[in-house]
């Protein structure tokens, strides 16, 4: 592998500042036994390089000292310039041989933001950049590969980062690459809530449905010792499927099933002991 190839089983890939810490946590959450679906990682480095190649770091000093009005064009050309042109021979050689041994056995892809900047204390970008489900063509792949990188200059995610003093000319975007598991159900957990309990979100199929609000997620509430203490299920009248080899399709759900809980108790217990898990990990 290359400076800009890391698979998340690789140790380095626990480093933030080479992979975001997005992709950072995962990577720990691997090496602590926690199933993940593995995958590999653009480095920071590619994205630095790819700037290099495209002729923008004159773009990037002259954005800091830029008046407001200027600083706007100089990030839409430095977006426009990353999701629009090639990606460097030195780039594209090892990501399309990463992807096409990840794509072997014919599963989707997934291909997600991992800024340095983002999944911190003090600043999420929560929806703020780019995530791609169910890739299977090249073409498609390495476009997700490039609105990855052009996220980290569009109006939204400026604005957020003025907000909290910080500036996208001086940090990096790496690019999350996995395969995409074809779930029953999917959501996410909290492992302690404000009041002191653990709290599972789950819909049927992939969990896009519930980050762009098209559906009202069960609600499962679970003591902190992992007993369930509420399970309320939500409307979940449509779900995004994986198709083997196919991508992904969206189907409407029949109203018993939109109405029925995603998770019985055992599996509830079980994913509450994964987020305790997680838990621990991550506070080391």
């Amino acid at each position: 592998m290359t400076g800009f190839i890391l698979p998340l089983g690789d140790a380095a890939a626990t480093d933030p500042e080479q992979v975001g810490p997005k992709a950072a946590n995962l990577a720990a959450l691997a090496h602590a036994g926690l199933p993940t679906p593995g995958g590999f990682c653009l480095t920071a480095a590619a994205y630095r390089a790819q700037l290099t190649a495209l002729g923008l770091d004159d773009l990037l000093a002259r954005f800091s000292a830029a008046s407001p009005p200027q600083a706007r064009k100089l990030a839409v050309e430095i977006r426009l310039a990353l999701y629009e042109q090639p990606i460097a021979p030195d780039i594209l050689q090892p990501l399309l041989a990463a992807w096409r041994a990840q794509r072997e056995y014919g599963q989707p892809g997934a291909v997600r933001s991992s800024a340095l900047i983002e999944d911190r204390a003090d600043a999420n970008f929560a929806g703020q950049f780019e995530s791609f489900l169910g890739l299977t063509d090249e073409a498609e792949f390495l476009t997700a590969v490039r609105a990855c990188w052009a996220a980290l200059w569009t109006g939204n995610a400026r604005r957020y980062m003025d907000n909290h003093g910080l500036n996208p000319a001086d940090t990096a975007m790496a690019v999350l690459i996995q395969p995409l598991v074809a779930a029953r159900a999917s959501g996410g957990g909290l492992s302690e809530t404000p009041d002191g309990q653990m709290l599972l979100s789950a819909t049927w199929g992939l969990g896009s449905a519930i980050a762009q609000g098209e559906v009202v997620p069960d609600r499962i509430v679970l003591s902190r010792r992992g007993f369930v203490r509420k399970i309320e299920a939500g409307r979940k009248d449509r779900r995004e499927t994986c198709i083997h080899g196919m991508g992904t399709s969206t189907q409407a759900v029949p109203d018993a099933l939109a109405r029925k809980s995603c998770l019985d108790v055992g599996q509830a217990v079980t994913l509450g002991r994964l987020l305790r898990k997680a838990e621990s990990v991550m506070s080391k």
